[in-house]
């Protein structure tokens, strides 16, 4: 490594392969700049500037909350102060599979819930469909505004052992985490600017007018885009992600609300407003399907809005993301969708899957049953990596255990070889280290899809695990995805 600085020398590194470094220690082209300036840091400064940014994201109340916590609190989102760098050529890339693949998601879930061709043409076998907890009859034979059911995605990426990006998971529902890469951008500009090369690095702070003019697109076909009142609809602050509700709203300039706040009548949705009550045209929901209308869906919610169903069924409200979209981003229809795309599209995938098995197809159960103590073995309608039996670092014993409940529930789990994904230096308060780390960029659609340039990198909290979950104590970084002909 040429660089002499005590904070870059004797980086150790892990079995995949690192962002930052090749495996004889040369820092890779797309970072020469920022290993330089780096490189011009003592361990002091380092200390300095990472206490300069969590004191900045502590000021920005920059929390989520881990349920599952015996304190059950919110936490600062733990960040790192050195990014992942992306280079123009591999954006671009990225870019184009990403867009490709949301067009095929919202496709198929156009074809699921009409004429289920891909179904009779056996591309997504029936017993799938049928054991899917994501597939919503409430869905069946309403298409949504310009026919757009995943608004916004994000698709969870990882980058294998040879270097090649693959999905790991997409999230069509709900998916979190881009206050995140907005806060985090502001935080490295404060707190570190001299790190970044000028005018290089493609900017985000974008998202909230880009996601704001897909919600008024996709509006009601009888409204129009002056009158078109849209609003976040949040669960409520005990929520893990309520940071990031009231934070959209505030920078779109729209009403964060609650379903109390809401009420339905003749199938109109409308606001409890001070001045009485306000059409409301545009539902932007981060409220789980099963407790967004307690006469649809569960009678005990009350965080939802009764009558919204039917309201959005009739076409005078949007939701966003569609009612049913979970069955595009189950675990187990997640094996098909390579071959999504070849139907629908006719293109192959331009970001590769991880090879999947699923418990559900006769075949697939052989082989998880056989090699699970070489498998990771996920619950189907598991997150935030719970429930992830990891079988090269499990005992006999647990391997015995999980491969008897795979046997038992079959349709319940799906299996994947264990990734040795890239990882990136990560400080751990006293040296950089190598933590695994996955990306999440995110996809708008309205009339048309825009990629926010970069996503959210997330990193483990420790250099041997596989699992980067905020809710198993992983932290997050900047992503830098630089300009044509630059170089971090």
């Amino acid at each position: 490594m040429s660089e002499s600085s005590d904070l870059l020398r004797d980086y150790p590194l892990l079995a995949g392969p690192d962002e930052m470094f090749d495996r004889d220690g040369t820092v890779r082209a797309k970072y020469a700049q920022l290993a330089s300036r780096l490189g011009r840091w003592s361990l002091d400064e380092y200390h300095a500037r990472q206490a300069a940014a969590d004191l900045d994201q502590l000021n920005g109340g920059v929390t989520f909350t881990v349920y599952q916590d015996d304190a059950g609190t919110e936490r600062i989102f733990p960040f790192s102060l050195i990014p992942r760098v992306i280079d123009a050529e591999e954006w671009a890339r990225l870019e184009a599979g990403l867009v490709q693949r949301v067009s095929a998601l919202n496709r198929f879930l156009a074809d699921v819930y009409t004429e289920q061709r891909c179904v009779r043409d056996g591309v997504v076998p029936v017993d799938v469909l049928g054991q899917s907890e994501g597939f919503n009859l409430r869905a069946v034979g309403f298409v949504p505004s310009l026919g757009v059911y995943a608004h916004i995605a994000g698709i969870d990426l990882i980058r294998d052992r040879e270097g090649t990006y693959r999905v790991l998971e997409d999230n069509l529902r709900t998916p979190s985490g881009v206050s995140y890469v907005l806060e985090n951008r502001r935080t490295m500009l404060n707190a570190v600017p001299d790190l970044f090369p000028a005018g290089s690095v493609a900017p985000v702070d974008d998202y909230p007018d880009r996601l704001l003019e897909m919600l008024i697109a996709v509006r009601p076909s009888s409204v129009s885009a002056e009158e078109t009142r849209a609003v976040i609809l949040t669960p409520g602050s005990q929520n893990s992600a309520y940071f990031e509700h009231s934070f959209l709203a505030r920078q779109m300039g729209i009403e964060l609300v609650e379903g109390r706040d809401l009420i339905v009548h003749d199938q109109r949705v409308y606001l409890r407003a001070t001045t009485g009550l306000e059409r409301v045209h545009v539902i932007y929901r981060r409220v789980d399907d099963d407790f967004l209308d307690p006469v649809a869906f569960r009678a005990d919610s009350a965080l939802g809005v009764a009558g919204l169903v039917d309201a959005y069924r009739s076409g005078q409200v949007t939701i966003v993301n569609a009612i049913g979209n979970g069955i595009a981003d189950d675990k187990v229809v997640y094996r098909f969708i390579p071959d999504v795309i070849r139907y629908f599209l006719g293109e192959e995938p331009i970001i590769p899957n991880v090879d999947t098995w699923v418990g559900s197809q006769p075949a697939d159960l052989a082989h998880m049953i056989e090699h699970l103590g070489d498998l990771v073995v996920k619950p189907a309608n598991g997150s935030g990596g719970y429930g992830i039996v990891i079988g090269p670092q499990s005992t006999a014993a647990e391997i015995e255990e999980a491969r008897d409940r795979v046997r038992r529930n079959p349709s319940g789990y799906i299996a994947q070889p264990l990734q040795e994904f890239s990882t990136i230096p990560t400080f751990n308060g006293t040296r950089l280290e190598p933590r695994r780390a996955d990306l999440r960029p995110f996809v708008v659609t309205g009339a048309s899809s825009w990629v926010l340039p970069g996503g959210l990198t997330r990193v483990a909290s420790d250099p041997t695990s596989y699992i980067v979950n905020s809710s198993q104590g992983g932290g997050s970084k900047d992503t830098w995805v630089l300009r044509q002909g630059w170089e971090a």
